[in-house]
Formats: structure tokens, sequence, C-alpha cells
């Protein structure tokens, strides 16, 4: 089972709607991915949420109100408006937690999806040997090729001279837009970075190991940047540092 489809059954898993069989499946899929595990867990935490969500019964005095107001011929528009206003006071505190929980709920399950696709973007690229579109360590040529191409000027820095050549770059896609591929390399270990307009500029940062790949996602410069390498965490730092300054 891959990351997609078990991000697929984890809803139906906390409401027990999963057959013996499927769930099985899950639970070996989870056993060995920490991402999917979160991701059960986030689910976990805003069902008790919701569940613990405080319930303010109505004071003796407003069910008075109520009562003499519904058996009068006319209603009072005043008093039910104030009414409303109460619910909404009593109410919105839990609502804001709620909404605040489900948006980090959903940046934590966007970036979770994002790194895997572009670490399989990663792999197709690695094994259907189509690194490059454009194959130069001059960034005056690479960064050029990429007009006309894409709506956005992705920047291009030259690092060798910490020990991180430019191999070249490549059109990709991921999250089902286009994206600017650039090829890094150290010693035999390419490393993938992906560039792209940043939707949300106040995404923080990221930093993951999955299947043995380091991933590495940051903003800079209204800019959304995802590097990817089966490189070790130290020397993958220090390629991602140097990019950040």
């Amino acid at each position: 089972m891959i990351c997609l489809e078990a991000r697929r059954l984890v809803d139906p898993f906390v409401d027990n709607e999963l057959g013996p069989a499927a769930s099985a499946d899950l639970q070996a899929h989870l056993a060995s991915c920490t991402t999917c595990r979160q991701l059960l867990a986030d689910r976990d935490s805003l069902g008790r949420l919701v569940r613990h969500l405080p319930y303010y019964p109505a004071s003796d005095q407003l069910r008075a109100k109520i009562v003499r107001i519904s058996t009068r011929p006319r209603f009072n528009r005043r008093l039910l408006a104030w009414a409303a206003v109460l619910a909404l006071a009593v109410s919105l505190g839990g609502s804001v937690e709620v909404a605040r929980f489900a948006r980090t709920r959903r940046v934590v399950e966007t970036t979770a999806s994002v790194a895997d696709e572009v670490i399989g973007d990663h792999i197709r690229a690695l094994r259907d040997a189509h690194l490059f579109d454009v194959r130069s360590s001059d960034q005056h040529t690479v960064k050029p090729w990429f007009l006309g191409k894409l709506d956005f000027s992705p920047p291009v820095e030259d690092l060798s001279s910490i020990g991180f050549p430019l191999l070249g770059g490549r059109l990709d896609h991921v999250a089902g837009q286009p994206v600017a591929a650039l090829v890094y390399q150290r010693r035999l270990h390419p490393i993938n970075m992906f560039i792209w307009p940043a939707g949300d500029p106040t995404a923080a940062s990221d930093s993951r190991s999955i299947r043995g790949f380091q991933v590495r996602h940051w903003i800079r410069h209204g800019m959304s940047f995802w590097a990817v390498s089966d490189l070790n965490d130290a020397e993958f730092g220090e390629f991602v540092r140097a990019l950040q300054r």
C-alpha cells in the first residue's frame, strides 16, 4: 500500500467503516509510515475536539422568555435576534478552535501530499533517465531556458564553489501545476530542486525523511522550494542552508 491509497482509507478507518482486510492492510502500512500515522493521529484529535466542545444549556430565565414569546400571536424579532447573538457568543470560542485545528490539519495533509509527489517525481526522473531538458553547469544558460515555458522566472544559483555543482534543469509538474526542476549533484548523489510560486507565503518550512529520501521545503522571496535527495542529512542540510541565505 502506498501513501496516496492509505490517506483515502484513514477516514473510514477512524469511523470503523473498513472491512477486516482493508483495515489490516492499512495498519500494516501505518506501522512503517510516520507521515500516515501522523495523519491518523490528527483525525483522532479532531474527533476528540469536536466531541468535547462545551455544551451550554439555556438559563431558566431565557427558557421562560422563549415560552412567553411562543404563546404570543406575534413573535418579537428583537428578542429572537438577541437569542441568536447569545448563541453565537457562547459558541464562538469553540468554533474558532475548530477552525484553527481544521486549517492546521489541511496544511499538514497538503505538505505530506506534496512531499510524496516530489519524491515520486525525483524517482521517475532517475528511473527514466530524464533529469534534464537543458543540461548545463552555467546558471546563465539554465535560467533563460525557462523563459516562455513558465509564467515565472525561477532563481538559479551556482553552488559549485561549495561542492554542489549545477547540472541542468527541466520542466516538471507538481500538485497539478508546471514547475521548474533544477538538478544539482554531490559526488554521485543527484539533488532535485522543485520551484514554483508559493500559494501561501506564510507557510512554515518542513523537513522530513521518507523511504530513505531527505525532503526539505521552505518559502523564499515568494517562491516555494522543495529539495529531494538520498544524500546524508548533514550534507543535504549544508546544500539547503546555502540556498536559504
